[in-house]
């Protein structure tokens, strides 16, 4: 339209920054308020709930509030950074920074693509009205492609995953039979830092995997918990264990939300407990 029409290509650049700000601002506010509730339930509704957190989380431990710079370019990424960065406690002005250079730079391609294409996009739409409905079948069958391969993906994560768990009830009876297993915890720096995990666990990213297998009993009992859906990093955790002679390595079925289930469950009972005198 600003090739061709003489439209006031500024304006339509200055709306639509501020449209990505309007967006991200919301999302970054739920996250700071919800905190690690509001990345769950985002990663719950996405087509890849078993790696939409870890990964997100990586990706933001890396870069930082700065990823926001590029987040609208990665699909799924753009979706989860604002909250995570409200949720990790990101300065209010550092990320409305480094979100208007996010939204200025993808505005800025998106329009320059239609500004150098656009004798074909007019082509394009001209097409598009002339298939009519059979448009509307070639768009859902590429969506459909693309949930099917989406699909393919998480059956293989979850097979990749697919190890013996331990039970909430197996790892208490393992502590009062004084049997002391070594908990390792998988996750990563970003989700250490939005929940506090099992108190005596061992960090598994602090230290190199193969350093660490060397100084440890492999008789000994090793629970590898993560806070991700389906286990899937503790469970990958747990393999390399197996593969290097730990054959008691098992990850924790249900993660740091079945330990904090448990804990506040037994709070509960104590408190309901009368006190003896």
């Amino acid at each position: 339209m600003a090739v061709d029409g003489g439209a006031n290509w500024p304006v339509y650049l200055a709306a639509s920054v501020l449209a990505c700000l309007l967006s991200d601002y919301f999302w970054f506010r739920a996250g700071r308020y919800y905190g690690r509730r509001i990345l769950r339930l985002l990663c719950k509704i996405s087509l890849s709930p078993d790696s939409c957190v870890s990964q997100t989380e990586d990706n933001f431990g890396r870069w930082g509030a700065k990823s926001l710079m590029v987040a609208k370019f990665i699909p799924g990424f753009s979706t989860i950074v604002s909250p995570l960065a409200g949720a990790t406690g990101t300065r209010t002005r550092h990320f409305l920074m480094f979100s208007a250079i996010g939204g200025l730079f993808w505005s800025s391609v998106g329009m320059g693509i239609g500004a150098w294409f656009h004798d074909s996009i007019d082509d394009v739409i001209a097409w598009l009205g002339n298939l009519g409905g059979t448009a509307i079948t070639i768009i859902a069958v590429l969506l459909g492609l693309f949930v099917l391969l989406k699909y393919i993906e998480r059956k293989r994560n979850l097979g990749a995953a697919k190890v013996p768990r331990v039970t909430m009830e197996e790892l208490k009876d393992m502590l009062e039979a004084g049997h002391e297993p070594l908990i390792v915890d998988a996750r990563g720096v970003t989700a250490r830092q939005l929940e506090q995990g099992i108190p005596g666990a061992l960090v598994y990213g602090d230290a190199v995997p193969e350093r660490l297998m060397a100084t440890l009993d492999k008789e000994r009992h090793i629970v590898v918990y993560c806070s991700c859906p389906n286990d899937v990093t503790a469970a990958q955790v747990a393999k390399e264990f197996v593969k290097n002679g730990f054959h008691r390595a098992r990850p924790l079925h249900g993660g740091l939300d079945a330990w904090n289930a448990h804990c506040a469950a037994a709070q509960a009972d104590a408190e309901l407990t009368p006190k003896a005198g």
